[in-house]
Formats: structure tokens, C-alpha cells, sequence
């Protein structure tokens, strides 16, 4: 067994990701695994119309220019290389994988994972029984109004953990979690049975905090204005110890900095609550505790695990018609009342039979003293569905927008720098389905050919969901001032499918009692109007100074087919940063002190 602390790199947090990662990451520190996530539910939805044209493709391309210039370095340090860039079609990738190596000249074995591709089996299983369930709410897939083009089981680490131990030096994966892209070649270099609960949920938290690279190196943060070198932050390390604990770093090399604050962001990131449900293991994210190590050094510590459940994330998606945005713009004065008149003429114009939706938003505000044409211009964003193309073709849609111009208000105008928008997009829907493990047919296959099946669990348990956290008593009365909670807080928001999730934490430990006293689920919903409808589920992670909630159906039924300009729910954090509250001026004053203001 290797006793000292697996190193696992992180070089991609998404499809569209900086090219440049790769190199940076073989330029860096050393490390013992390359990993690199590419598949997002949104990134699945945009990519099964093209697979579904041309299944020969299916894989993210770019992941061959970026590795094959490092095929003879990767070979000569002993480095692993873990991804899910094989996203439709692993085995292609793979295959293309070993014809670079040939050319370069190298030796590097090149395994795949499979079988989270459902959609060959589909109707094989429906017809078995398998059902399907919605997450969020509970239908059967067959009261899905849509015919799946696309469907991906989620699958953990082991059979990532059995190609590396039977020699893989590259592993192309499907559709695993994402956390599996870390777990899998920790619980390898470790040597972790399957039942090694509590290491295992330790190495899916590292994995979950490095999953989206740069997040955990101070991107994306809402404490960016402290951050050295925001402008260029690097890819985040996680040193994985053999009981499951880690260290989150970065390269030395690179800009950015790890602290216990951007860790915590990931940490909260696109969570549920308090389980973290994973094929391998539940993971207890209230008993992770952080600390802060050393410079850029985080030591992650405490996790507990539980058995798996039986069932596993099935990720399909349909086309269910058609959609198109184009943006224009309203300048000067009595903008709202330019904003009514140019809404009512563009449904006048556009809002006909065979159009589902239309939704006309004006994005932000005017100055009230503006020193520039810009400071005095707001967007207008136009969304449209439609079941069929035509009523969203240019002539029936941006064709008749742009009529407007010389009969609607002044100060109207679309950019013309910008591309032209000419016709509509496909509109794909997703849904988030449950499916037994067992039925699930994980296979590994190596360079030679061998195929070694990937058992399911043998033991799990039945998800007793989120646990239930009352409301909190009102904080003791304390002299206040109003401002943005912003000043005195953190946030981070994201999307599990249709649902929001925003966690909320404090850096100060002395303002966690009135963070978690103020942000009751009421307050939540005074903050955010547009939820107020909505089901929201809050919950309190104390080790971590934090609140986080789950607002229910705010993204519609997912990324890929909402009408939002936030379609991912990435910018609700902020906006709830920005709400105003009554604050204790003496925390306030703590936070100030701590900036150096």
C-alpha cells in the first residue's frame, strides 16, 4: 500500500474550460494523476443532438490536441491521466488516444470505462420495469411528454480504481460523477476495499472540491477583490492521505490563492444538503471540517460515510422543440415606459400561433447621472420555444423584431458588430431519473481488449433523505445598520438540474450566530421574489459557518431548456449578496478591520 498522500491534479473543470490547463498543470508541481472533467448536465444536453447525428464523434475533441503534445513526458514521469472527455463515446476517444501515442512513439496503455451509456438499452429496461422516477418529482419517465435521444448513467470510481490497478496510465471515462475522476485513483493508490466508508467520502469531498478547477483557487469567488492574481487563477491539487483526510493546494508556479474561504465555496457548490448521495458512498458533508494548513494549503478532515443507495443518477434528455434569444437595447429616458411599449409590440409581432413562449426582460438599471451613453443603455433579452421551427425563422421572428426600428421608440437599437441571429436552436429538456445500480452494466475495458465487469455495491442503503433543520431563533437585539449582506458574507450558487442551490457562510466565526439567525427560509424569500412560490429547503453546516438552501424549480426543468438569462442559477449568490439587511455594526466593524478598511 502507498502510505504518503496520493497528488491529483485537476486540468479541466468543464467543456470550454482554458485550453492552456494541460500544460499548465504538466509545468507545474509534481503530481502522481492528471484529472479532467469536461461533462456538465447543460454540456450533455448541447452535445446529444450532435451525437445523435454522428455517432462516430460524441467525445470532446480538444482533449486530444491538448494531451498529445505531453504523451512523451506523461510517459517518462509515470504519470495517470483520468477524464471524462470519452463523454458520448469513450471508446473512440480512447481508440484516437492510442493512434497518438503510436505516432509519438511512446508506450501508455489506454483503457476505457463503459456502460453509462443507457440509451441502446432503454427501451430493454423499460420494458423490465425500470421506471425511471424524476429526483425532484417522484413521475415515472413515462409521464414524460418527450422521447429521450440520450441517457447516462452516473457511475463512481471503482472501475476507474480497477483500470488503473491492471495498468492503465489513461483512463477515458463516460459519464462518471464527477468526484469519481478523484476517488477512483485514490481508493487505487490506497489499496480502499469498497466498504471503506469513511476514506472514500473523504476522497469524493477532495474530488468535489477540485472538480471545477479554478473555483478552488480563488475563480469564480465572491471574495475575488482579495484574491492575488484574480485575473489568472491556477488549477487546485488535492493531496489525498490513505484515511481519506487531503490537502487542498495549487501549484506553486500559479496565481490564485487556497484558503478555507475558497474551498467553502466548492464545498457548498451544486449540493443538495447535508448527503452527498455518490455510487460508491453517502458522504456526511456536515462533519467536514477545514482548516487552513499553511499558504494555499487547506487540510479537509472529519468526513464521515455511510453505504451507498441502490440506485444511481440517470441523466436523459429529448428534444422538445425549438428556442431562440437575441438581445437589443433601450437608451435615455422613461425607460420603463420604452420597455412596456417595445414588449407589447414585439408580442404583437411575434407572439403568434405555433409560438409556446415568449419572455421579454429588461436587464438592469440607468444611472440616475450618467456619464457615458452606456451608463444610460439597458439590454432587452427576447426568448421564444416553439414545438416546430418555423414560427421561430428569421422572417417569422428577428426578421419582424427588427421591423420595429423605425416604427417603436427612440433610443431603440441592436448591436450590428454582433453575430446575426438568423433562426432557431434546438430545445433540449432534461430529466433527472433513478435507476437500481444493478442494472447498470460498468464494464472496464483495457488495452488488450479484456473486458472486466464493475460489480455494483453490495451493500447500500436506502437514502433516508435530507435531514430536517428547524427555523432559527431570532438573534438577541443589537444596535444595526443596513447594508448589503455582501459586506459580512460569502455565497456560491449553482444548478442540480431544475433546482437552485446557494450557500451562504461567513468568514468571521463571531458572525455565524447572526448569519444563521437572519437567513431564515422567510428572509430567503423576501431576498428573492421570484421564489416566493416555490419550496425551499434550508439547511445549516455549522463546521463551515454556513447556510445553504435549495430553491425548488427556479432553473424550470433545467439548464438546457428554462427561459432565464441565468439559465445555471451561477449569479443567484451575488444577487442575494447584494439584498440589504440590518446588520450588528459591531460585526461589520469586524469585517472591516479584517480587509484593512
Amino acid at each position: 500500500m502507498n502510505r504518503r498522500p496520493v497528488r491529483i491534479a485537476n486540468f479541466s473543470g468543464y467543456y470550454g474550460d482554458r485550453y492552456s490547463a494541460f500544460d499548465e498543470a504538466m509545468a507545474g508541481d509534481p503530481v502522481d494523476v492528471l484529472m479532467g472533467d469536461y461533462l456538465a448536465e447543460i454540456t450533455l444536453a448541447s452535445m446529444s443532438p450532435l451525437y445523435t447525428k454522428d455517432p462516430s464523434k460524441g467525445y470532446i475533441t480538444y482533449f486530444l490536441r491538448q494531451i498529445r503534445p505531453h504523451l512523451a513526458a506523461l510517459a517518462e514521469r509515470g504519470m495517470k491521466v483520468v477524464t471524462n472527455a470519452g463523454a458520448f463515446n469513450p471508446e473512440a476517444l480512447a481508440n484516437a488516444l492510442r493512434e497518438a501515442i503510436a505516432e509519438a512513439g511512446v508506450t501508455l496503455r489506454v483503457a476505457h470505462v463503459e456502460g453509462d451509456n443507457l440509451q441502446p438499452r432503454l427501451d430493454e429496461l423499460r420494458a423490465a420495469g425500470h421506471r425511471f422516477e424524476n429526483l425532484d418529482t417522484g413521475e415515472p419517465l413515462s409521464a414524460w411528454d418527450a422521447e429521450p435521444i440520450s441517457a447516462h448513467a452516473y457511475l463512481g470510481g471503482r472501475g476507474i480504481a480497477t483500470a488503473l490497478r491492471e495498468g492503465a496510465d489513461i483512463v477515458v471515462c463516460g459519464r462518471v460523477t464527477d468526484a469519481s475522476l478523484t476517488a477512483g485513483p485514490a481508493a487505487w493508490w490506497h489499496e480502499w476495499g469498497t466498504e471503506d466508508w469513511d476514506r472514500l467520502a473523504g476522497a469524493v469531498v477532495a474530488g468535489h472540491i477540485i472538480e471545477c478547477g479554478p473555483h478552488a483557487v480563488g475563480g469564480n469567488f465572491s471574495g475575488f477583490t482579495e484574491i492575488p492574481g484574480a485575473h489568472r487563477p491556477g488549477f487546485p491539487i488535492a493531496e489525498v492521505a490513505a484515511d481519506g483526510s487531503s490537502v487542498i493546494t495549487k501549484h506553486g508556479r500559479d496565481p490564485g490563492t487556497v484558503t478555507v474561504d475558497t474551498v467553502t465555496a466548492q464545498l457548498v457548490y451544486e449540493i443538495q444538503g447535508p448527503r452527498y448521495l455518490n455510487p460508491d458512498v453517502t458522504v456526511h458533508l456536515d462533519t467536514v471540517r477545514l482548516s487552513q494548513a499553511g499558504p494555499d494549503r487547506v487540510r479537509v478532515s472529519g468526513t464521515a460515510g455511510s453505504p451507498p443507495p441502490p440506485t444511481t443518477k440517470v441523466a436523459l434528455f429529448a428534444p422538445i422543440g425549438h428556442q431562440i434569444v437575441m438581445t437589443v437595447y433601450l437608451t435615455g429616458l422613461d425607460i420603463e415606459e420604452k420597455y412596456e411599449l417595445l414588449r407589447t409590440q414585439i408580442r404583437d409581432q411575434v407572439a403568434g400561433p405555433g409560438v409556446d413562449e415568449l419572455d421579454v426582460s429588461i436587464i438592469g438599471t440607468v444611472a440616475a447621472d450618467p456619464q457615458s451613453q452606456w451608463e444610460a443603455t439597458v439590454p432587452v433579452r427576447i426568448m421564444a420555444t416553439a414545438r416546430e421551427r418555423e414560427p421561430l425563422e428569421y422572417a417569422n421572428f428577428a426578421g419582424r423584431i427588427g421591423g420595429l426600428f423605425l416604427c417603436s421608440v427612440p433610443g431603440f437599437y441592436y448591436d450590428t458588430g454582433a453575430q446575426r441571429v438568423t433562426g432557431p436552436q434546438p430545445r433540449i429538456e432534461y430529466w433527472p431519473g433513478l435507476l437500481p445500480m444493478a442494472a447498470v452494466e460498468h464494464q472496464v475495458v483495457l488495452a488488450d481488449g479484456r473486458r472486466i465487469a464493475v460489480a455494483p455495491p453490495a451493500v447500500t442503503e436506502a437514502p433516508a433523505g435530507q435531514p430536517v433543520h428547524a427555523e432559527p431563533a431570532p438573534y438577541p437585539r443589537a444596535r444595526t445598520e443596513r447594508a448589503p449582506l455582501g459586506r459580512i458574507a460569502h455565497a456560491r450558487s449553482g444548478d442540480k438540474g431544475g433546482n437552485s442551490n446557494v450557500g451562504i457562510w461567513a468568514t468571521d466565526p463571531e458572525a455565524w450566530p447572526w448569519l444563521r439567525s437572519a437567513l431564515s427560509t422567510d428572509e430567503l424569500r423576501r431576498m428573492v421574489p421570484e421564489a416566493k412560490e416555490l419550496d425551499i429547503v434550508r439547511h445549516e453546516f455549522p463546521h463551515l459557518h454556513a447556510v445553504h438552501f435549495v430553491l425548488r424549480g427556479l432553473l424550470g426543468n433545467g439548464g438546457s431548456s428554462n427561459l432565464r438569462a441565468d439559465q445555471v442559477g451561477k449569479a443567484v449568490g451575488e444577487y442575494i449578496r447584494t439584498r440589504t439587511m440590518d446588520i450588528p455594526v459591531e460585526l461589520l466593524a469586524r469585517r472591516r478591520a479584517a480587509r484593512g478598511r
